[in-house]
Formats: C-alpha cells, sequence, structure tokens
C-alpha cells in the first residue's frame, strides 16, 4: 500500500529525528525550526486523505491553486505539467517529500535542476523530446493573440521554426534534452522557452505563505534526509 504522511506521523521524536538530521546535513545553512515550517506549510495546505487512497497531500485541484495564488501562474496546460513534475510517483498527490523536493528546485535549484525540471514540464507526453507539435500547442497557449492578427495559427508554425533553428542542434524536427540543455547553458533566456514554469520572486502573492521562503527552502541536502525518513515512517 502507498505510504500515508498525516501530521502525527510527523509529531514527536520522529519529527525530532527529521529535524536534527536535516539540520546536521545542512550545517547550519538551515534550521530546525524552517525545516519545521515548511513541513507544518505541507500540513496547513494538505487536503484530508480520501476513504479509497488514504493518502495525506495536495491534489491537482488545490495544487493548481497555491500556483495560482501564490505564483501568479495562470497556464492551465503548464500549471498542470507542472503538478506532474511534482508528482514523482504519479499518484494524482503531491506527498510532502515531493512537495520539499519540488519546492527546493522549484525556488532555489541550481541551473542544471531547473534544465531538467523544464524540459520534463515542456515534454508533454513523457517521450523523452519536445515536438513540433508539443511546441506549437504551449507557445498557442501561452501567447496572447493580437486583435489584428487574421490567423495566429501561421504566426506560431513560424515561431515554430525559428526556435528549432536556434535550438535542435542536431536537427532532427526535434528537441532532445541534450538539444535543450545546450541551447539554454547558451542562452540562458531560453530556460522557459515555452512558457512560464518558474516562479518569479519578485511576484510571490500571498502573504500568508510565510514559512520564510528566502531562507527555508535551502532544502536541496534535506530532501535526502526528508525521503529517508520517509520509507521508514510509512504505514502498510
Amino acid at each position: 500500500m502507498r505510504c500515508t504522511w498525516g501530521l502525527s506521523l510527523m509529531t514527536g521524536r520522529k519529527l525530532q529525528l527529521v529535524q536534527n538530521a536535516a539540520a546536521r546535513l545542512l550545517l547550519g545553512l538551515i534550521n530546525k525550526i524552517e525545516v519545521e515550517c515548511l513541513i507544518k506549510q505541507f500540513h496547513t495546505l494538505a487536503v484530508e486523505p480520501s476513504d479509497r487512497h488514504g493518502i495525506v497531500g495536495l491534489d491537482r485541484n488545490s495544487f493548481r491553486n497555491i500556483l495560482h495564488v501564490t505564483f501568479g501562474m495562470t497556464d492551465d496546460m503548464i500549471m498542470d505539467r507542472v503538478f506532474r513534475a511534482f508528482d514523482k510517483d504519479n499518484d494524482s498527490c503531491v506527498s510532502v517529500t515531493e512537495w520539499v523536493e519540488g519546492l527546493s528546485i522549484f525556488l532555489r535549484g541550481t541551473l542544471e535542476e531547473k534544465i531538467k525540471y523544464c524540459f520534463d514540464v515542456y515534454d508533454l507526453n513523457g517521450d523523452g523530446y519536445i515536438s513540433r507539435e508539443e511546441m506549437f500547442h504551449m507557445l498557442k497557449n501561452s501567447l496572447l493573440k493580437q486583435p489584428s492578427e487574421e490567423d495566429p495559427d501561421e504566426g506560431i508554425k513560424d515561431l515554430v521554426e525559428i526556435t528549432l533553428k536556434k535550438m535542435d542542434h542536431d536537427h532532427d524536427g526535434k528537441l532532445s534534452y541534450a538539444d535543450f540543455e545546450k541551447a539554454v547553458r547558451d542562452e540562458n533566456l531560453l530556460l522557459e522557452a515555452f512558457g512560464p514554469c518558474l516562479p518569479n520572486l519578485k511576484v510571490i502573492r500571498n502573504p500568508q505563505f510565510d514559512m520564510n521562503l528566502e531562507n527555508a527552502v535551502l532544502l536541496g541536502a534535506a530532501v535526502k534526509v526528508i525521503s529517508g525518513f520517509s520509507r521508514s515512517m510509512c504505514y502498510h
């Protein structure tokens, strides 16, 4: 059966172990209070487990609401893909471990981590490539139609071809991860070429999202600790 993360599982000695291990691992970069704040924030936002699955976490609608209200995202297609990028085990629910791991990349990831994350978001069918059709759908979804345009689809098709000329280094008519990585490393602005899927911290709009983000999301190393403890705290 799936791992269930209830608030009761994160109290007492187990929570203390997670906090202490994370604090030691991060060598002072993040303290126990900040780790606890992130976990508490998750449980504040998380929905109650359903009778069928028994999973505490963020469902698709709750997660999309956070992306919209807190991070100002509006593109339905991109928000759905961001949810899938966080939901690593594809159980339609973002667990506390996925929440912490996702936020660590989402807000404080390295360029390499963000390249991998953005590519996964843009690879709509998960086949390891960003195809012409996927580029077209994402660009059409994210670009505003101008009143003077008679056939905006033609303009988007032209933009797809321009993008391929810029980013398709092996000239096979689609973008592999290697193509995307090279293009972004050469020009960082191409990271979100097919739509905004990372937050602009200047427009975080929800004052109640108060876990001290600038400090609390220094979590790349802490994720490994929490992930390890999550396995030991599952019940079957």
